[in-house]
């Protein structure tokens, strides 16, 4: 038997396809103490969230400008492949993830922990 878990379900991912890659829902925790992905959380409301935090302080921007380079760092992708489409001014905001929509999913299986 395997030790590792399965991928998320379709119901349970925080990401959609777009045109240009993937949608990635993501619930942002400004000065966490250190810049990581958590994994995925499921909000009360039933959709599902990717879990970050980031040192940076919610101000001028700097915690978006941190979550950008942290999930273009951890995903292998330019910054300007990264960008925030939605919720820039809130906790919960929508990512807009550039590129080839299977390799971006890919990338973000291989970083959710395991349970």
């Amino acid at each position: 038997m395997s030790d590792q878990a399965s991928p998320p379900s379709r119901e349970t991912r925080p990401w959609r396809e777009t045109k240009e890659g993937l949608a990635l829902s993501v619930r942002l925790t400004p000065r966490g103490g250190r810049d990581a992905l958590d994994g995925i959380e499921m909000l009360a409301d039933g959709r599902s969230v990717l879990k970050a935090r980031v040192r940076a302080a919610p101000t001028e921007g700097e915690a978006n400008t941190a979550l950008i380079q942290l999930l273009a760092k951890q995903l292998g992708l330019a910054r300007s492949q990264v960008s925030i489409a939605a919720g820039a001014s809130a906790r919960l905001k929508t990512i807009a993830l550039e590129g080839e929509a299977r390799q971006l999913v890919a990338a973000l299986e291989a970083l959710l922990p395991r349970s």
